[in-house]
């Protein structure tokens, strides 16, 4: 029997060769917003995978709305040539499909990387600067708050998600995803534990979701219409009285009406009182609540880490698609096992066909 994990797959015009998606993974490695030489070992070494498709990092649209110092942007021509030498040097070796993730942190962003430990950098600190947000409320309890966003502020980011979308399709993405997941600002006007606004953009949920659905319809607009529009979502905050799955999938369906390609449900980000039941598959289950209410591809993403898991996921109907991050970190071949476990083939560069284990003689197709 074949394998539904390693069956061919359409998000809008976009063919993959499998279900395999690799997630974007911040880096921290970027200076001034530009990618450099770790990005393209990075990446390259993903685009040797097998994988179907390879997501680029969580990247700014304006300088403000970086999650650190160290993170990638899109926001000027600087950035721009950076990504473009980046993209060449991995497309001169691979033709996988590769999509770029845009996004805006809010009140999360100005925070030092994780190695060295995480915390949000103050705007009077080096390396540190004002965040804005739906309302002037901080992620945590510590942090010095937002400035909630007035008309020139939304219309800031507005610009600042048109240009880049623009700057994307110059260098030739063949999709973007618009991140509204993990407590970044789109997240934060979705969710009445951070959008406490009493005008258009906050209140009801159909306010709540009013700007991250002008941001799809901005991104759309601004990319080549024979390329997909893609939006990750958090599914639940994992709070009483936040953002949950009810919401969530309505949000959902309000993006399949507008035709947005897939949507990527992963969960949490938006609170520390967060409570999450992590175990293996833990938000397939957010996942298959969206798929259930949509037209839409659906990818799931969490702790998948074994072949079979994997393969029942997109068998059952559960998600269309599966996404992998810290685990392809850990075995960036994870693709080429499992294809061999399944009894599929998956795709290899001509350098390596010699490293074809003899008792899978068909694993390079």
């Amino acid at each position: 029997m074949s394998s539904a994990l390693f069956s061919p797959f359409e998000v809008g015009s976009l063919s993959l060769a499998n279900r395999i998606v690799i997630a974007p993974m911040c880096q921290y490695s970027a200076t001034d917003g530009q990618m450099n030489d770790w990005h393209l070992i990075h990446l390259g070494q993903l685009a040797l995978s097998g994988a179907a498709v390879l997501t680029i990092e969580a990247t700014a649209v304006v300088p403000e709305g970086r999650i650190s110092y160290a993170d990638v942007g899109l926001w000027d021509h600087a950035t721009e040539a950076a990504m473009g030498r980046v993209l060449e040097g991995v497309r001169r070796w691979s033709d996988m499909p590769i999509a770029l993730q845009l996004g805006h942190a809010g009140r999360k962003a100005s925070h030092e990387k994780p190695w060295k430990g995480g915390r949000q950098i103050r705007p009077d600190e080096a390396d540190g600067w004002p965040t804005v947000a739906p309302s002037a409320l901080p992620f945590a309890p510590d942090d010095v708050p937002p400035t909630a966003m007035d008309d020139a502020a939304l219309d800031r980011v507005r610009k600042g998600f048109a240009e880049a979308t623009k700057r994307a399709a110059r260098l030739g993405l063949d999709a973007v995803q618009i991140h509204g997941a993990h407590g970044y600002l789109m997240h934060q006007f979705l969710s009445p534990l951070s959008n406490q606004r009493s005008d258009a953009y906050g209140g009801s949920l159909e306010n709540r979701m009013r700007f991250p659905l002008e941001i799809y319809d901005i991104v759309r607009a601004n990319f080549p219409s024979d390329r997909p529009v893609t939006y990750r979502v958090s599914g639940t905050d994992w709070v009483p009285g936040g953002f949950d799955i009810e919401e969530a999938v309505a949000f959902c369906v309000a993006l399949d009406a507008r035709g947005c390609a897939a949507v990527h449900v992963s969960s949490g980000g938006n609170d520390p009182r967060q409570e999450i039941p992590v175990g293996p598959s833990y938000q397939v289950p957010l996942a298959r609540a969206v798929k259930q209410a949509v037209k839409m591809p659906v990818v799931a993403v969490g702790l998948i880490t074994d072949y079979d898991q994997a393969e029942a996921i997109v068998g059952t109907g559960d998600a269309d698609l599966i996404a992998l991050a810290r685990g392809i970190l850990y075995d960036p071949r994870w693709p080429w096992h499992a294809a061999a476990h399944l009894g599929a083939s998956v795709k290899a560069p001509d350098q390596y066909l010699r490293s074809q284990p003899r008792q899978f003689k068909q694993l390079f197709g």
